[in-house]
């Protein structure tokens, strides 16, 4: 029992037993490095622990420097720390283990393991050394025995699949070889086809032959018959054929004349066309002349009238007085007019710039907006169950008599975002998503509902009755700016008047100073004063205690965080401000503009009367002045046209000049075109002369070709019949080279054989029997036998042979190959099945082997501890029981120890949790736990630290009590003027300046001081 005054240690010696026997620092939870455990002003700090070990103890040292190195020693010899983890190992100690090791930081954990984690710890501690290997190898056993089960699954599942396929294309390939059977009759039809088709067309060719011999000889004969008339016709066909060309040549001479005298047509109408138009320009200008006469004529009456109405004019009265008025008061508007514009721009520049204005801050709003769904999505993201727990809250507010506020991360504003990481770092996570009460009786309907009927995990707080939101600080923060303090904390945010008062209340943000550079730099001073107790620096966070005892002062600092919710400012007052000023200039403005209108609208109204008076008057004072220029452009315009006269003599001597010389050129084309008419006139005559020549030799080439027309025909007939029959001849031959060469490749013959003499002139029907001399086997022979023997017969069992085999339709050579593939499969798979089913058989049986031997003893085990368990509880007037709690037997992973207490009467069996029971019900069960394993526990020793922490005076004695009896047998109480049993050790830890210096101390003068003043007593 290790007791001693807060701060003096106690947890030191913990932290020193983790460490000295090679622990992490995790476990611990409190620095993460092993040199923040040296003392401070320090550079290296030594543990050395005696640990009881049947044939000699073992002395473990390790020397730890600032710089997170060590140096370690087993039974004085240096070593690494592997091996001293192996000895500890040997000892069954296991610092990492919260049944057997258990911190002051690692108490609230307990509760927080799961089911599972707490067996395992259970097993490690007070299991026999294999049952936790036993657990492992099950779980593995498991995962194998999964693996085995879906192994064979799907090897079913396939094989099953695979007889399926099988099953539905087995009548596939029935189907498949019934048209196979007629695909080889069709290929021995089209093999012996070729062989009849050849024969048939090689016995045509012989006989297209005779006939072809025989219509040369009656052609020859013909031919020598009708010689002596042919001869005739040949030579008058000699004589006709000059006389042609002659012909010719006339026709294409006569044409040429013809084009020539064209071209001399063409050229006198041309100027015949050029003298009409000299003669339609003289009409013209006689047309000009009497247009002109007349624009004078016009031209001398208007100067007349204009000369009229200038008399008139001349009598009205002088008007420049008046429109100098008119001038002066449209000057005077137009002033008044620019004022009244300029007022009316500068109006709209100020409307336009509170416009764009008013733009930005509706961007700002939604950005403000935005701001706040981004605080709720990382609320939902962090906490779904106090997001949800807001919604109900926003659609139920009616229920409620009292204020409430949502989270407090949602209703804290932060002035500035750059201090929002001091607030937040102040504040806890529990409290900035806790909702927050004025009323305690709406705190419990609250609670009641989300809690227990909706099952959601969340915090609530009832907020101070006395506020103490206006509370002021112990010292003014002028008095502190020397130490670099700008601000208590309450300054830099704001909140709502219940939820500023809570947060004075619990985390005294009234009285926490905010520092900067200066204030880190003045640390030592600044932690001297007496009203300090928290603080921060730009970038740290600095706690102050003082010892009771000896005044001593003791701090602690950690790095402020980054904030993560409360940087995010929206200040909802002054964006309501913002937009009510920004809708009232906008409205006064608008107002002076629509006033300015109604002045500029009568200012135009006069200023376009005025215009038009002036208008009028300078019309009048005008006119005199435009009819004199009018009359002066009119003289001078008259003086121009009777000086401009035309010469009609002139251009009617010009035009017969033109005419003349038209006329000239017209006679030489004339005497051009006689020429051409004569040439083309002798010409057709000397054409006329030879065509009549040309007749009488054609008409006695015509009575010769009648006389020998009768012979011509027949001649004739049988030339073509010759002709027919040798192309015939020439076709059937290559058809007949085509057929064979087609014959010998669908029979496989060598290309230089050829059909034998004594088959040559036998039908088909018996060729069968030599055709394939070399290559061609008795199979052939015998099959082509069963076939007909002439082509239609044939072509007929084709037809026949292949609309049958065209019944079978979607089949192909693969489905048959995969068929067999398949069937080859499906006996290999029969046969790894069943060696992956004699497999899992015997790997079950290996498995329930393991479990008996693991399942049985932890089952006796949790029945021990269940019953040490539940006695406990009983002493205290309370319940609890401990049980193997598992959903399914085969899964060994989901095995866990379930623990489940009862402190009311009134109340059920609860699982222990973190968030059911209080943490001082927690650490009872804790403790009680610890203790159920005392007399099962193979460790050498177990360390709990302030396990009293959260407990209330009845329980921490019932507690102590039932320690003392576990451990020593006896019900030795220890709080006061209670005796200790003999089989206890009790350390007390005293620290301090105060204390003796070790080299003064003196235990045997202390025990018989002791045992003189109990002699006395």
């Amino acid at each position: 029992m290790i007791v001693g005054a807060n701060g003096t240690g106690k947890s030191s010696i913990v932290c020193a037993i983790c460490l000295g026997l090679a622990g992490k620092t995790a476990v611990l939870g409190r620095g993460d490095k092993v040199g923040l455990y040296v003392k401070r002003g320090c550079n290296k700090g030594n543990i050395e622990i005696e640990l009881y070990k049947s044939g000699g103890n073992v002395v473990v040292s390790r020397e730890i420097f600032v710089d997170n190195q060590s140096l370690w020693m087993l039974n004085g010899r240096h070593c690494n720390q592997k091996a001293v983890e192996e000895e500890v190992k040997a000892l069954h100690i296991q610092v990492s283990n919260l049944c057997q090791f258990l911190p002051q930081e690692k108490v609230g954990e307990f509760a927080k393991m799961s089911k599972i984690e707490l067996l395992e710890a259970t097993e490690k501690s007070v299991g026999p050394p294999e049952m936790y290997t036993y657990h492992c190898e099950l779980k593995n056993f498991r995962t194998k025995e999964r693996e085995l089960e879906n192994g064979v699954k799907e090897k079913a599942n396939f094989l099953e699949k695979a007889k399926q396929r099988n099953e539905r294309n087995k009548h596939d390939v029935n189907r498949y070889y019934e048209k196979k059977r007629h695909l080889d009759v069709i290929e021995l039809l089209e093999k012996k086809k070729p062989w009849v088709e050849y024969e048939t067309t090689r016995e045509e060719l012989e006989g297209v032959k005779k006939e072809r011999e025989d219509a040369k000889k009656q052609l020859s004969a013909l031919r020598q018959a009708q010689a002596p008339m042919l001869k005739k016709i040949q030579a008058i066909d000699s004589q006709l054929k000059p006389m042609e060309a002659q012909i010719k040549a006339k026709t294409a001479a006569i044409k040429e004349a013809s084009l020539k005298c064209k071209q001399k047509q063409d050229q006198l109408d041309r100027k015949h066309k050029e003298i009409e138009d000299i003669k339609q320009n003289l009409r013209l200008k006689q047309t000009e002349k009497e247009d002109h006469q007349k624009r004078i004529s016009n031209t001398r009456r208007n100067i007349e009238d204009l000369k009229a109405e200038l008399a008139k004019v001349a009598d009205q009265p002088d008007v420049t007085p008046r429109i100098n008025e008119v001038n002066m008061e449209l000057r005077r508007i137009q002033v008044e007019k620019a004022k009244i514009e300029g007022e009316r721009a500068d109006l709209r520049r100020e409307k336009d710039n509170l416009c764009a204005e008013y733009k930005m801050l509706e961007k700002k709003l939604n950005d403000m907006n935005n701001i706040m769904n981004a605080k709720e999505e990382k609320l939902r993201g962090r906490h779904k169950d106090t997001y949800a727990a807001l919604q109900w809250l926003r659609q139920n507010r009616h229920l409620f008599e009292g204020n409430v506020h949502e989270p407090l991360m949602l209703v804290i504003n932060v002035r500035d975002s750059g201090f929002a990481k001091y607030v937040e770092n102040h504040i806890s996570f529990h409290d900035l998503r806790a909702f927050v009460f004025q009323r305690k009786d709406d705190m419990e309907k609250f609670m009641s509902e989300v809690r227990d009927n909706m099952n959601l995990r969340v915090n609530s707080i009832s907020a101070p009755e006395d506020s103490c939101s206006t509370k002021p600080p112990s010292r003014s923060i002028e008095s502190m700016k020397g130490f670099g303090f700008f601000s208590y904390l309450r300054e830099l945010f704001d909140a709502p008047e219940e939820v500023m008062s809570y947060l004075c209340h619990q985390y005294r943000v009234h009285d926490v100073p905010v520092g900067n550079d200066q204030t880190k730099a003045m640390i030592k001073m600044v932690i001297r004063e007496p009203y300090i107790k928290v603080f921060y620096t730009k970038e740290e966070r600095y706690m102050v205690k003082r010892s009771h005892y000896s005044s001593q002062i003791s701090t602690s600092n950690s790095a402020v965080h980054p904030s993560q919710y409360l940087f995010i400012a929206v200040d909802a007052e002054q964006r309501r401000q913002l937009e009510e000023q920004m809708k009232s200039r906008l409205q006064e403005i608008d107002n002076r503009i629509k006033a300015l209108q109604k002045e500029a609208s009568a200012l135009d109204r006069r200023d376009n009367e005025l215009l038009a008076e002036k208008k009028r008057l300078s019309e009048l004072k005008g006119k005199k002045r435009q009819l004199e220029q009018k009359i002066s452009t009119k003289q001078d315009s008259l003086k121009q046209m009777e000086n401009s006269t035309i010469d009609m003599k002139k251009i009617e001597e010009e035009t017969r000049e033109k005419i003349t010389n038209v006329n000239s050129q017209k006679v030489a084309i004339v005497g051009a075109f006689m020429a051409q008419m004569k040439l083309r006139a002798k010409l057709t005559m000397e054409k006329v002369y030879l065509a009549l020549e040309t007749v009488g030799l054609t008409a006695e080439k015509t009575k010769l070709e009648n006389d020998c027309r009768e012979g011509a025909s027949e001649l004739k007939a049988t030339d073509q019949r010759c002709a027919r029959l040798e192309q015939r001849k020439i076709h059937l031959t290559g058809q007949c080279k085509g057929l064979l060469k087609r014959a010998k490749e669908i029979c496989r013959m060598q290309g230089d054989q050829s059909l034998p003499e004594d088959l040559r002139n036998v039908r088909i029907k018996n060729c069968h029997k030599y055709i394939f001399f070399h290559t061609f086997v008795c199979v052939f022979s015998q099959a082509f036998s069963k076939l007909p023997d002439t082509p239609d017969e044939i072509d007929a069992m084709l037809n026949e042979e292949h609309s049958r085999a065209e019944c079978f339709t979607s089949l192909s050579e693969s489905v048959v190959e995969e068929y067999n593939r398949r069937e080859q499969e499906i006996k290999q798979l029969e046969k790894e099945l069943q060696d992956k089913n004699n497999t899992l058989n015997a790997y079950r049986q290996n498995i329930s082997e393991a479990k008996d031997r693991w399942l049985n003893p932890l089952k006796q085990l949790v029945e021990q501890i269940n019953d040490r368990f539940s006695d406990f509880f009983r002493s205290m007037q309370c319940a609890g029981e401990v049980d193997l709690h598992s959903e399914n037997e085969e899964e060994y992973d989901k095995y866990g120890i379930r623990i489940r207490v009862k402190f009311h009467s009134h109340t059920q069996l609860h699982e222990l949790t973190p968030h059911h029971q209080s943490g001082g019900e927690r650490s009872v069960s804790t403790m009680l736990y610890l203790m159920a394993l005392q007399e099962l526990n193979r460790c050498p020793f177990r360390v709990v630290d302030e396990i009293n922490q959260g407990m209330d005076p009845i329980n921490e004695r019932r507690v102590f009590d039932i320690v003392v009896r576990t451990a020593c047998k006896e019900n030795i109480p220890l709080l006061q003027n209670l005796q200790y049993a003999e089989e206890m050790t009790i350390l007390f830890v005293h620290n301090g300046p105060h204390m003796l210096p070790p080299c003064q101390w003196d235990e045997k003068a202390f025990i018989k001081q002791c045992l003189a003043r109990k002699a006395k007593e």
